[in-house]
């Protein structure tokens, strides 16, 4: 059997082409990457936080307090307990306040609608997140001109004139905590076999 020299040279013609089409294909996306690689501009390192010094505790006994009670509720906004701490300091507000409405009004975030779990403005107000509507109440109730000279009593009584409105959020309150100012318990060390307060 004979093979034409021109055959052959067609068929290896061909062959080739597709061979140098199929590596370029392999080759152009390492390319592109690399193109995109030399084009990157620098990241800039996130700031570095301070490191806390020994014996101060790294979370707010508030907000564990907070966050264990709704979990033990089963309540959904339990994750949110720091944004419940951070909006009341924010506003000048007893911490246990904005979770116990939430509490009272939505079960913690169990029902409600138009992410209004604080049932503000007969639960009609409609909030971009369940975030913004705690940062929202939590302004109001402490610095609006409706709510901002009135003791706790004054603000529940306004914020829901039911008579028993303000002792069901009071009695949540309690539940959360006993008292409204919790302090980290002191540290103790062992020092020659005695154990002693440390200095904060």
């Amino acid at each position: 059997m004979q093979v034409s020299y021109t055959r052959l040279r067609k068929t290896l013609s061909h062959f080739s082409k597709r061979l140098t089409v199929a590596i370029g294909l392999l080759a152009l996306p390492i390319t592109v990457r690399l193109e995109k690689v030399a084009e990157a501009k620098a990241v800039p390192a996130p700031p570095v936080k301070p490191a806390k010094s020994a014996g101060l505790p790294s979370v707010d006994p508030r907000t564990d307090r907070l966050k264990k009670f709704l979990g033990r509720l089963h309540c959904p906004v339990a994750p949110l307990a720091d944004e419940f701490v951070n909006a009341a300091d924010e506003n000048q507000l007893d911490w246990r306040l904005l979770p116990s409405i939430s509490v009272v009004e939505s079960g913690g975030g169990k029902a409600y609608r138009n992410n209004n779990i604080f049932g503000w403005n007969n639960g009609l107000q409609l909030f971009p997140t369940i975030r913004s509507s705690i940062h929202e109440v939590a302004y109001k109730l402490g610095k609006s001109a409706l709510y901002r000279n009135r003791d706790l009593m004054g603000k529940l009584r306004l914020y829901n004139p039911d008579e028993s409105y303000a002792e069901r959020v009071l009695a949540v309150m309690r539940r959360i905590s006993p008292v409204a100012d919790l302090k980290p318990a002191p540290r103790l060390i062992r020092r020659n076999d005695e154990f002693i307060y440390a200095a904060d």
